[in-house]
């Protein structure tokens, strides 16, 4: 506890000797642009001394140093400027302050260009009506207009050069802290993939014993090969007579226990059946390769291990974090005072400013900000603040905060795509059937991917559906934590070869698009045909002939690259929607389909699709038919 109050002790003093090297530096710019404020009420030209309103409204729009500005520039218009002058400009100087005080107090901001029009505007009527307010030093209006627009000119021009000048540089040890703080949340982010991750792995339990299921589907196999072709097959394995299988049960149970069966149920069996040595010979065999099975099953359950290994791959993605970006504030200090020039004018204090390139060449901003005067200020403004200063558009993450308060904030601009999307579904469950086993997914990451994912599980009903949910909960985690589509596919498949049994097989259909340029990467893993419509309703068709996951322990990954633009539509669809057109050419006929449908919205082109697929099929749905439809357009 002793060392913990001294760390946060020393803390302490560490910041406060930084604030206070900071005012010292502040200190002597303050009194050094007073200074200079006293100087310019030197210079003057036929009467006038536009510099001197100019000058003081300039420093006035920044927050600090004010009083010791004022106290400069009174003095130096006593001691260098005629008293028929001192009224003149005294009274501008007053109107200046009351106008940024008044607004600072109204709006919680005053922008540079409302300050120069109060420096302007009050130094010409003042010019012209001074005789009002019996000032003797008036001149032309032609003089008087030439004045004010030297002021307004000077005012804007000048200020961002005098918050430039202001503006402390040296923050280190913040500028680390702040990357720090950064770096640790994508750590953070990654650490919640990873343990999502580790509890669907763990939910794949071994098989410690024989299920009842497995039981059942041994008798089965036994009495299918033996008892199937004897005359008295129906006799002996009737309802009303549970002799059968009360020595079958037996028979298992032995076998279960013992590897093979008692002498006392061996005799009873060959008394009531002449085959019972032919039912003992292939129930042992059937049981064995029953305990086969399982014994792999639990082995390659213990190869979770290995994935969990290759998972501490990403060790090195996270490494990379340090070196993923490349910080800019050397290179771009312009940028980074205007960012900061511009949220002053917006009412925002940016503490901190820091700028990024990414790997993919793109800008990233982190700002650490509050509100200037302790009210609520919209994330709009600095988002526009942001993407003026940079010159592009920029969007915050989507965690960001709606509004910036009294409170300090860090948040985060990435450059806006040039596209966004839009998407739909429609779907329709097998006749008969509880639930759909097919499962979509879309996922628009931060770092402008689009994901669209669909997953149909062999069959239908409860199973199906959870087979397909477990592969596109997978392929999510694997993509969130930053394998690539190949490699998360690949890890996919090994998952499934692990928990699949019985044929649990699953379709992925994935279709990648990248919002900044429109470049689209197809991957398909035993799924359907996937359809692109162009703006001109040209259809281009996608096909796949490959197993799906967990069929084989290498999978076939077929991909196709292709580029999309303003106005094109992706349809993805299940099996169900292809194979009962009943057509020998259903990919053409559902070109013909999509082509023929006018409409820009996505989910109602999907829905319109099936309607159409329905009557191919006469109403009837003898599969679980998805459409999943997405459209891209131009910010």
């Amino acid at each position: 506890m002793t060392e913990k109050i001294c760390l946060e002790h020393f803390g302490r003093t560490e910041r406060s000797d930084q604030e206070d090297v900071c005012m010292t530096k502040m200190g002597w710019k303050q009194f050094a642009l007073s200074i200079v404020g006293a100087m310019v009420c030197r210079i003057g030209i036929m009467g006038c001394y536009p510099l001197v309103p100019a000058f003081f409204a300039a420093v006035y729009l920044e927050e600090n140093g004010r009083w010791l500005l004022s106290v400069g520039m009174i003095a130096g218009m006593v001691a260098f400027l005629p008293i028929s002058v001192i009224a003149k400009y005294g009274m501008a100087l007053l109107v200046i302050g009351v106008t940024v005080r008044m607004s600072e107090w109204v709006e919680k901001k005053c922008s540079t260009i409302l300050g120069a029009v109060a420096a302007s505007l009050g130094t010409f009527a003042l010019s012209i009506f001074g005789g009002i307010f019996d000032i003797r030093n008036q001149i032309s209006i032609g003089a008087a207009i030439c004045e004010a627009v030297f002021i307004f000119g000077f005012v804007v021009l000048a200020a961002r050069g005098i918050h430039l000048f202001l503006e402390e540089k040296e923050k280190p040890l913040q500028q680390e802290g702040l990357q720090g703080a950064y770096k640790e949340q994508r750590l953070l982010n990654y650490a919640k993939s990873f343990e999502g991750l580790s509890k669907t792995f763990l939910s794949m339990s071994k098989k410690s014993e024989m299920q009842t299921e497995e039981l059942g589907r041994i008798q089965q196999e036994v009495t299918g090969r033996i008892c199937s072709g004897c005359d008295t097959c129906a006799i002996c394995w009737a309802p009303a007579d549970p002799t059968m299988y009360e020595l079958f049960g037996r028979l298992i149970t032995g076998l279960l226990q013992n590897g093979e069966a008692d002498e006392i149920t061996r005799k009873e069996l060959e008394r009531n059946c002449c085959y019972a040595g032919h039912i003992e010979r292939e129930a042992m065999m059937v049981f064995e390769q029953a305990r086969l099975n399982k014994a792999w099953y639990n082995r390659l359950l213990e190869n979770r291990e290995v994935i969990a290994q290759q998972l501490d791959a990403m060790a090195f993605i996270m490494q990379d974090c340090a070196n993923e970006t490349q910080i800019l504030d050397g290179q771009e200090k312009r940028k980074l005072a205007e960012i900061r020039y511009r949220a002053k004018e917006a009412g925002i204090t940016a503490e901190e400013v820091h700028l990024y390139r990414k790997n993919d060449g793109h800008m990233q901003a982190v700002l650490k900000v509050r509100s200037k005067w302790g009210n609520c200020v919209a994330m709009k403004d600095l988002t526009k603040a942001v993407s003026g200063a940079l010159d592009l558009s920029v969007m915050a993450h989507k965690d960001s905060r709606t509004f910036i308060g009294k409170d300090s904030t860090e948040v985060i601009y990435e450059e806006e795509p040039m596209f966004h999307a839009v998407h739909g579904v429609a779907k329709l469950t097998k006749d008969g059937a509880a639930v759909s086993g097919d499962n979509f997914s879309c996922m628009e990451k931060e770092d402008g991917e689009l994901v669209l994912s669909l997953s149909d599980g062999m069959g239908s009903g409860v199973r199906a559906c959870r087979e397909s949910e477990l592969v596109l909960d997978l392929l999510e985690r694997f993509i969130e934590v930053g394998f690539t589509k190949e490699t998360a596919i690949k890890l996919l498949n090994s998952a499934m070869v692990i928990c699949g049994e019985d044929e649990g097989y699953s379709t992925v259909d994935i279709t990648s698009v990248n919002l900044y340029t429109g470049e689209t990467d197809f991957y398909k893993i035993g799924a359907s045909a996937t359809f692109i419509r162009h703006e001109d309703r040209r259809v281009e068709c996608l096909v796949s002939t490959s197993l799906p996951v967990g069929a084989a322990v290498e999978v076939e990954i077929e991909q196709a690259k292709k580029q999309l633009a303003n106005g094109d539509f992706l349809v993805m669809v299940t099996d169900g929607v292809l194979e009962y057109l009943q057509t020998e050419r259903p990919e053409e006929v559902l070109e013909e389909i999509i082509s023929d449908i006018h409409t820009n919205h996505p989910k109602l082109l999907a829905k319109k699709i099936l309607e159409k697929v329905m009557e191919y099929t006469k109403g009837e749905v003898q599969d679980d038919m998805t459409v999943l439809a997405a459209a891209i357009w131009e910010n």
